[in-house]
């Protein structure tokens, strides 16, 4: 019998394609881990063509995760045993859980000093890349699931939202720089207000080496295309984590990548529920995961 996790609706079930663009793994590399080490066991169509959930895609990435940690991919699967989520608690283990409660009681409190002192010994002793994925992205899925259960979340969120914006405008602006690669210009799309993962987004690619024009919240799509003619850029970045209206995606969607003429890629929560839609429209899902979506652009447009 299948488990929960492993149920899913047919219009959930995606090929490997488009997991490849979700998560930044090739798919040779996906068929390797299940073959050779028992990873990632996809559902099967009755021709045999593998089908993925949203449930693989969060495996793929602990997958990712564990050997930037240094795990050998032979001992991935008994470390994924030993370090998979109980569900309903806050993401992340050890120092990055305590930093992420600690954050998130700063916020309820409204404290910008206790940010600030949780931020700062994070980033002391980490990369920003690292800070970003296993605090600040957790630290936005706790929070917005707790939003949705108590009063005064409007507030939290706008105060958290201005803290951040400050913390990673500031960073954007010291390293604008030094960012030489192609310039692509990302936004929200129209109904989209919240801009934290686009901001967590542009100051990844500013690390890798892309120049990012961002600009920001709930931005027609018509008005995206004429922005990213007159700055020539490469490639378009979309996002939202709250699905928007039904014409947004089509028309709207398949419009833009048909007059753009560049690539447009699509990253957040809506592009893992939406992503065979997306596809068919001609863009380039690439779901939650910020580090694995900037290598599918840079793969895509190179660096320079």
């Amino acid at each position: 019998m299948a488990t929960p996790d492993r149920m899913a609706t047919a219009a959930e079930h995606l090929p490997i394609r488009v997991i490849s663009s979700l998560t930044g793994v090739n798919p040779i590399t996906l068929r390797a881990w299940e073959r050779r080490y028992g990873l990632i066991q996809p559902l099967r169509t009755p021709k045999g063509h593998r089908l993925y959930t949203r449930h693989d895609v969060d495996e793929i990435q602990r997958v990712l995760a564990l050997m930037e940690q240094g795990v050998p991919i032979g001992r991935v699967r008994e470390a994924l045993a030993a370090t998979r989520p109980v569900r309903g608690a806050p993401k992340g283990t050890g120092a990055w859980r305590v930093h992420l409660e600690r954050m998130a009681t700063a916020i309820g409190h409204f404290d910008e000093a206790g940010l600030d002192a949780v931020y700062d010994e994070a980033l002391a002793l980490h990369s920003i890349d690292q800070v970003s994925r296993n605090l600040l992205m957790p630290l936005l899925e706790h929070l917005g699931s707790r939003w949705e259960q108590m009063p005064g979340a409007v507030a939290e969120e706008h105060f958290f939202s201005g803290y951040m914006r400050n913390k990673l405008g500031a960073r954007l602006h010291h390293r604008r720089h030094l960012a030489t690669g192609p310039r692509i210009l990302a936004a929200c799309v129209p109904g989209e207000h919240h801009e934290l993962g686009l901001l967590l987004f542009t100051l990844a690619a500013h690390e890798a080496g892309l120049r990012v024009i961002s600009l920001g919240a709930n931005m027609p799509l018509a008005e995206i295309a004429m922005a990213a003619r007159r700055a020539r850029c490469k490639a378009i970045v979309l996002a939202s984590s709250i699905d928007p209206s039904p014409e947004v995606l089509n028309p709207g969607l398949r419009d833009l990548v048909d007059g753009a003429g560049i690539p447009v890629f699509y990253g957040g929560k809506t592009a893992e529920r939406q992503a065979a839609v997306i596809s068919a429209a001609g863009a380039t899902p690439l779901g939650t995961a910020i580090d694995a979506g900037v290598r599918a652009i840079v793969a895509r447009l190179g660096r320079t």
